[in-house]
């Protein structure tokens, strides 16, 4: 299972409306800042991934492009309040100022629901739901995708 953070990632990339469905078996993802689009491939009935995503090809778990591609394609249930939340969170920024320290990411991240009125408890239950939905597909790693 790939790190909780990547989770929210995930919702985060919809909420900002970055995740989008090239054909019905290829997703695009922009990057929160930008500069980088990812490519999954999902075969198998969303079972199968291949991601373009540095976690997906060097740590070898799926990373939050791939997540946010089984979001978007309906075979995980978003919800759209917890999506919402996560929109504008500057991912990138906050790996790198927290040196990926994903417990201090994620501690920031819920600061900054709770600042600008979000609950992040809601958002929390959000995750804990696709985390369970994500191990009952079972997914496994495709080809190999290299970063760009």
């Amino acid at each position: 299972m790939p790190p909780l953070i990547k989770f929210y990632e995930a919702l985060g990339a919809l909420g900002d409306g970055r995740c989008e469905l090239a054909k019905p078996d290829v997703a695009l993802v922009r990057s929160s800042s930008g500069d980088r689009t990812y490519r999954v491939e999902i075969g198998d009935g969303g079972r199968e991934l291949s991601s373009s995503d540095n976690a997906s090809y060097w740590q070898g778990y799926l990373g939050y492009p791939a997540i946010a591609a089984l979001l978007r394609r309906g075979t995980l249930k978003v919800d759209p309040l917890a999506a919402q939340a996560l929109a504008g969170i500057p991912w990138h920024n906050l790996n790198k100022h927290f040196k990926h320290d994903y417990e201090k990411v994620l501690a920031e991240v819920e600061n900054r629901l709770a600042a600008s009125g979000h609950d992040p408890s809601r958002v929390r239950t959000a995750v804990n739901a696709l985390v369970e939905a994500l191990g009952e597909l079972r997914p496994y790693r495709g080809r190999r995708l290299r970063p760009s």
